[in-house]
């Protein structure tokens, strides 16, 4: 960096090692040779002059030298006095970084010195407001942070007259914001949650304490409780006015949330942040039940997050530890009643929790992610068992696997399928994929794509869990499945609820219409399965035909299947 020129005399003193700490030193230093160059000069006439005698010259070299001190003791203390502006000044800077104390500087003086302490001072001062505002307010809103929000709410019941009084702390999340903000620009997702911020501003009481904790969530601390009821027409009042249209830049967003809520007892100002993961806790869960829910906290939650989380961390590294298996489960012909498929259904084997069901690990592994690593390791299992039990000489089956959400949306799906059953040598004849319709129905041209595809490819598809999801009716002829399979909850009222006798029998009629063959699961009773026979249901499934079980049983009862046909074909 190039120096001013005015600075280099200050530089030239800083180099040296007495002064180089000590602006007062430099300016005392200059004064003092400044004020004894006159006496040296003098010394110097004197000594080098014939013309005074050495009385005259030693008389009046010690009156000059002491006028000089004088001089100099007296220059120097004025100096220490004027230099008093700046050495206040640095000390106040100082003090300020280190205390954050605000300093107290004059600001009547008119000079430059005058100037620098008044400057100092109103420069700190703004300093000290911007800190406290990017420290304790939210950029985006306007709103205090979750910093701010401890401080207020502790603040707030530390005043109260009654110290066990009960506090409400609703956190509110704006219902998949993620996916809102992808299909908004930048600056129109601010805009929203600027319009969101600035509506609960308008509908919380005047005690209420408002903060903007991340992007998609708020947190509104209610402490003068009257009643649980009143905690309710809070929530419900903030997520009435969420759901109602924002008009952001001339275009009308329409978004939901959800509130996760905890009541308690504040101790020390700790317990805010307690009180907050409560909150979280609750709003998960209240996100779990859908849009625009509000859920209050309660340790049962807690227990269940808290599983999840330990299934969570257990569940990565489980398939490369050797924990996953797979079992199958027979489909069976109505007719003739010989197996015609078996479907593929993983299984977690845990080292300490044994045996651990689907419906607790699976959907962790969909919202992590797993389930795409799992998934492809299930089709691939699959494959070489079907091709196994083929290569042994057993009558050839349909092998179904399910297909998950994530799954069915990764552009390079066709070319798994197409690799694995290279790799296996089954021939794709021999191969069914299950689709759940809720997911097809997310990108439906995207879906009817994808399906084509995998059609092509010579495979069976089928639509599993029909008629519990959209209502896929309009779309179901322009979905190339080979088959429908009714869920268990038609099949397990069939014989004593008209209304799933109903369901179930519209759904028989619809894919025969389509020409579609029909699976119906959750077989268990006589009852059932003689139902569905007499309305021409083509399969069942179910624990009225078998377990699933693992691969050597399944062996078994496909050995006897073979031997029953040999028979029938004899």
């Amino acid at each position: 960096m190039k120096l001013n020129h005015n600075l280099y005399l200050y530089s030239s003193l800083a180099k040296l090692s007495l002064l180089k700490k000590s602006y007062t030193a430099k300016i005392m230093s200059v004064a003092f040779l400044g004020t004894h160059v006159p006496l040296l000069t003098l010394l110097f006439c004197f000594v080098t002059s014939n013309s005074y005698s050495w009385e005259m010259t030693i008389r009046v070299l010690l009156i000059a030298l002491l006028a000089t001190l004088i001089g100099t003791a007296a220059t120097l203390y004025a100096l220490h006095y004027l230099l008093a502006p700046v050495i206040v000044t640095s000390a106040a800077l100082q003090d300020y970084f280190h205390t954050k104390k605000l300093p107290e500087l004059p600001t009547e003086y008119a000079d430059e010195a005058g100037t620098l302490m008044a400057d100092t001072s109103q420069t700190l001062h703004k300093l000290d407001e911007l800190i406290h505002q990017i420290s304790n307010y939210d950029n985006l809103t306007g709103l205090p942070n979750r910093d701010l929000f401890s401080d207020r709410l502790y603040q707030n019941v530390s005043q109260l007259q009654n110290q066990q009084q009960m506090v409400a702390v609703l956190l509110l999340g704006i219902d998949d914001f993620t996916g809102i903000s992808h299909g908004l620009e930048h600056e129109k997702a601010n805009l929203l949650l600027r319009a969101v911020a600035q509506r609960l501003t308008n509908n919380i009481g005047q005690t209420d304490i408002l903060a903007h904790l991340s992007q998609d969530e708020f947190a509104i601390a209610h402490t003068e409780m009257l009643s649980f009821e009143s905690v309710i027409k809070l929530s419900q009042l903030l997520l009435s006015t969420i759901s109602k249209p924002f008009f952001i830049e001339g275009q009308q967003i329409h978004i939901t949330a959800s509130i996760g809520i905890t009541i308690n007892h504040l101790g020390d100002r700790n317990y805010v942040d307690q009180l907050l993961q409560q909150a979280h806790i609750a709003l998960y869960q209240a996100k779990q039940q859908g849009r625009s829910q509000h859920r209050f906290y309660s340790p049962e939650i807690n227990a269940r997050l808290q599983e999840r989380l330990t299934i969570e961390n257990e569940l990565r590294g489980a398939l490369e530890r050797g924990e996953m298996v797979v079992y199958y489960q027979p489909l069976i012909d109505l007719r003739s009643r010989q197996i015609t498929a078996v479907e593929a259904l993983i299984r977690w084997q845990h080292p300490i929790r044994g045996l651990i069901s689907p419906a607790k690990f699976i959907p962790i592994a969909e919202d992590n992610g797993l389930i795409i690593s799992i998934g492809e390791w299930v089709l691939r299992t699959a494959c070489e068992q079907n091709r196994t039990w083929q290569l042994a000489g057993m009558a050839p089956i349909r092998m179904s696997v399910n297909l998950s959400a994530r799954q069915f949306e990764k552009p390079d799906l066709v070319e798994i399928v197409k690799q694995i059953l290279q790799e296996t040598e089954l021939s794709a004849s021999y191969l069914e994929l299950e689709v759940t319709e809720s997911f097809l129905m997310g990108d439906v041209q995207r879906s009817i794509t994808t399906l084509k595809q995998l059609r092509e490819l010579g495979l069976w598809l089928a639509l599993d869990d029909f008629g519990t999801g959209y209502s896929s009716l309009n779309y179901l002829n322009r979905f190339p499945v080979n088959m429908l399979k009714i869920d268990r909850s038609f099949v397990q009222n069939v014989t004593s609820n008209s209304d799933s006798a109903a369901v179930t029998d519209a759904i028989i009629a619809l894919a025969k219409s389509l020409q579609l063959k029909i699976t119906a699961e959750g077989v268990e009773t006589q009852e059932q399965l003689e139902y569905l026979e007499q309305r021409g249901c083509h399969e069942g499934q179910g624990f009225y035909f078998g377990i699933p079980a693992p691969a050597e049983k399944i062996t078994e009862l496909l050995k006897l299947n073979s031997q029953q046909l040999e028979q029938i074909a004899a």
